[in-house]
């Protein structure tokens, strides 16, 4: 049985936000509440997806000599960089690139350890 589009949407999103490098371990509520608020606004998942590569990409591209930033603690912080997006959207392909310039990019610094990660908080 296929799940509701919402729940498959939301699930979507929650997935990728936990699978970016200096994310929570796990997605919190109000995580959730802002994945909804993207779906019932009716925001494309390939464009929630390169909104999520491209703002994780610009922290991880930083020059070294800038100071640290902390972690990223809520998919809120994604935000203005879906916005960016929606005024302009990126060309075809964009997507793709995103995601081939994430990987080669996380698998240069493999060498640190790995945690895995839950899309979904069972904290309420």
């Amino acid at each position: 049985m296929n799940a509701p589009p919402s729940a498959t949407y939301i699930a979507d999103v929650l997935l990728w936000f936990v699978e970016l490098p200096e994310t929570p371990l796990r997605a919190g509520v109000h995580d959730q509440q802002c994945a909804r608020r993207w779906q019932d606004r009716g925001i494309p998942l390939p464009l929630v997806e390169s909104a999520l590569l491209l703002g994780s990409l610009r922290r991880l591209l930083r020059s070294a000599d800038a100071s640290p930033l902390s972690p990223i603690r809520s998919l809120a912080y994604f935000q203005p960089v879906l916005d960016e997006l929606i005024a302009q959207p990126p060309p075809a392909g964009y997507l793709d690139y995103l995601r081939l310039k994430l990987r080669r990019l996380t698998a240069a610094k493999s060498g640190s350890a790995r945690v895995q990660k839950n899309a979904f908080s069972h904290d309420r």
